[in-house]
């Protein structure tokens, strides 16, 4: 399309929403100005910079595609290349394992903010801010239990290395005078059946009460739960409703990764009740597929109504949204482009929806008009919302980034033997 008919399609579609009372230049302003984080382990796997072993520990990334990164140059190369293929304000969330080591072993009960120094110049070299994730898989201490580990010396490991990546997150949220969001998620659970499900429990409490006690003010922690990991199929320790009541009791933001949960189950209907409870919500967008799969996010029900109920839900200042999921099927930077545009046009039709009128009809009663306005809404041309979104600030509109990425492919990622 050329930038006049972008425009052209613009101005109909401002109308069309004008008349149901939707402002859509305010809907764009809120999707320039709503973050979303780019998870740094789909450049490369989730190798990290650590060993090269890859992964363990209840996860697993399927696929050989060519061309993954292989060093820290090239993931911070292939992550400026997709930022500057995207609309509005993206963040950078890392995993332990990708400090800079410069070809050092570093015992992750060891690792303190020097080694993330570089990626905090980085970022602010480009303009973005950093989030940061511990790292309990992938270690000889590993095994099938981490924080829930009955064994002392081995328990004692983890929850040191979980308090240095909350100092870790705290420099960094320092740094770029925003809080770094810290995800603390543990594979811990176990293949078969057990009779301690309580002690584990017990243990992982109180572990995660020591790590959390520290007060750091520049970062926030938020506590990710898990339905099964491979290998460990029978128990989880970290389960839904372990951090449920743990993050309702000590007032912990909950991370809800729309991976973890049964494929009947949509996501979107713990967002009202977990806001009763906890502080705030960090979402990790992903797409299961019969298992934690972590598929490259698209636009499906299930990610367009879990922003719908962050919307209707007044929630969005309570939300902090980042990717979640590791294809090596497909191209990687397209699978970044694509996951990251999915989330943003689920959360713009989110803000695109009258939610005034809609409301206005559910209180007075008018069942027939509220079904009726919502069906309606469904065919509004969001589409052409979205193409200006992309026109105004200057990044490929429709799948003209398709070609961007082709390209660097042939230039860049084809060249990585």
């Amino acid at each position: 399309m050329t930038e006049q008919q972008i425009l052209q399609s613009y101005s109909i579609a401002k109308e069309r929403y004008a008349a149901i009372g939707v402002d859509t230049d305010k809907a764009i302003a809120t999707l320039e100005q709503t973050p979303i984080s780019l998870h740094c382990w789909q450049a490369d796997d989730v190798m990290g910079f650590e060993s090269n072993a890859g992964l363990s520990g209840g996860i697993q990334t399927t696929g050989n595609y060519p061309g993954r990164a292989r060093n820290i140059d090239e993931v911070r190369s292939d992550l400026e290349f997709v930022n500057s293929l995207l609309a509005g304000i993206q963040r950078v969330n890392l995993h332990e394992i990708y400090g800079d080591f410069q070809g050092r072993f570093v015992d992750r009960d060891r690792v303190d903010a020097s080694y993330f120094q570089s990626w905090m110049d980085w970022a602010k070299s480009i303009g973005v801010s950093l989030d940061f994730n511990s790292t309990s898989f992938g270690h000889s201490k590993s095994g099938n239990l981490s924080l829930a580990n009955p064994d002392p010396e081995i328990r004692s490991f983890w929850i040191e290395h979980t308090k240095r990546c909350r100092r870790i997150a705290d420099a960094m949220g320092k740094a770029q005078g925003d809080p770094c969001i810290m995800n603390i998620w543990v594979h811990d659970g176990l293949k078969d059946l057990t009779v301690n499900r309580k002690r584990y429990r017990e243990q992982l409490a109180a572990s995660l009460d020591e790590i959390l006690a520290e007060p750091l003010p520049d970062m926030k922690s938020c506590l990710e739960a898990k339905l099964f990991g491979i290998g460990l199929e029978s128990f989880t320790a970290g389960s839904h409703d372990f951090y449920t009541g743990y993050c309702a009791t000590r007032k912990v933001m909950y991370t809800l990764d729309t991976g973890h949960y049964e494929p009947t189950e949509n996501v979107s209907d713990f967002v009202s009740s977990l806001l009763l409870y906890v502080p705030e919500l960090m979402l990790h967008v992903s797409r299961p597929i019969r298992w934690d799969s972590d598929h490259v996010t698209i636009m499906n029900d299930q990610t367009l109504d879990l922003f719908k109920e962050i919307v209707r839900a007044d929630a969005l200042h309570r939300a902090h949204i980042g990717l979640d999921y590791f294809d090596a099927s497909i191209n990687r930077i397209g699978a970044y482009i694509i996951g990251t545009r999915a989330t943003q046009k689920c959360l713009l039709q989110a803000l695109l929806e009258p939610l005034a009128k809609l409301r206005e009809y559910e209180n007075n009663g008018q069942g027939f008009e509220l079904l009726a306005l919502m069906e309606e809404a469904k065919t509004l041309p969001f589409g052409a919302v979205y193409d200006y979104f992309n026109l105004k600030n200057n990044v490929p509109v429709g799948e003209d980034f398709i070609a961007n990425v082709q390209e660097y492919e042939k230039t860049v990622t084809s060249k990585r033997i």
